[in-house]
């Protein structure tokens, strides 16, 4: 796969993550869900006052996938990295993408020495399942997610 780069996202990549998240929505089933804006979504990750990270894969000078992270605090573990989005459009996967996009975001845990990656993944994808059990991830089916929105 040599015509795919893996590399920090700049700002000028947003529009393009927030397509990449919008097909997402699609595929969990929650096309409305996603009302983040444009502005609101570079801001939080090339402001002033960043809140998330991310890494792209980029293949022949197009974004066709991404990994965004933030730092989330344990007060059992201490900082870990929480990954909020892996994904790779449809018409690229198969392609070691995703793994690239993985091995990434371990390397950026070490080197932060963050103590470890949490994440969740829909217990009915089964493509995602199988593909973090590559990792030998623990999966957890004993907490319940909880919200609050505005």
């Amino acid at each position: 796969m040599p015509s795919v780069t893996i590399r920090r996202a700049t700002a000028a990549d947003c529009p393009r993550m927030l397509e990449l998240i919008n097909e997402l929505a699609v595929y969990e089933r929650a096309p409305d869900e996603v009302t983040v804006t444009m502005e609101h979504f570079a801001e939080s990750g090339f402001g002033e006052r960043p809140v998330w990270w991310a890494f792209v894969a980029e293949d022949a000078g197009v974004v066709q996938g991404f990994a965004l992270y933030y730092i989330r605090y344990s007060t059992w573990k201490g900082q870990k990295m929480y990954l909020e989005d892996i994904l790779v459009t449809e018409a690229a996967r198969g392609r070691g993408m995703g793994g690239l996009l993985m091995e990434a975001l371990i390397a950026e845990a070490n080197e932060k020495k963050l103590n470890g990656i949490t994440w969740q993944v829909l217990n009915w994808n089964e493509p995602a399942l199988n593909f973090y059990k590559k990792y030998t991830v623990r999966l957890d089916d004993e907490w319940v997610n909880a919200s609050l929105d505005f």
